[in-house]
C-alpha cells in the first residue's frame, strides 16, 4: 500500500526483496523512484512512484511463510535503487517484474 490510496501488488518473493531494499533507504532518509511493468489488465504499460520517507508504506503478503532472501538479489536491487533511474523490480534473472497497481476512487 502506497500513500492511503494506491494499491501494487506483487509476488510475495518479489514483494519481500523489494521490501528489503525499501526499508533499508528509509531508514536512511533517502528518497527515490520505484517503476514496475503493469500487468496486461492494467494495460501492460510502465508505472513509476515517487518513494520518500514522509509517504505512507504498508507491505502485505499474501502467505504466512516468509520467503527465503537471496543476498545477490538484493545487492543488484540496492545497486538499482542508488542509480539515477531508481529501483527497478526485477526478478533473480534480471527481467522485469510484473506489478498491478489499484487506485482507490478511480
Amino acid at each position: 500500500m502506497y500513500d492511503s490510496s494506491t494499491q501494487i501488488s506483487f509476488d510475495d518473493r518479489v514483494l519481500a526483496h523489494l521490501e528489503v531494499v525499501i526499508v533499508s533507504k528509509l531508514r536512511r532518509k533517502e528518497s527515490f523512484a520505484l517503476s514496475w511493468r503493469e500487468s496486461p489488465e492494467n494495460g501492460d504499460g510502465r508505472t513509476t512512484i515517487w518513494i520518500d520517507p514522509s509517504i505512507p508504506l504498508r507491505f502485505r503478503y499474501s502467505g504466512s511463510r516468509p520467503p527465503t532472501i537471496d543476498r545477490e538479489w538484493i545487492e543488484h536491487l540496492a545497486a538499482s535503487a542508488a542509480s539515477s533511474s531508481g529501483l527497478i523490480a526485477l526478478d533473480e534473472d534480471g527481467q522485469h517484474v510484473t506489478g498491478t497497481t489499484h487506485e482507490r476512487g478511480l
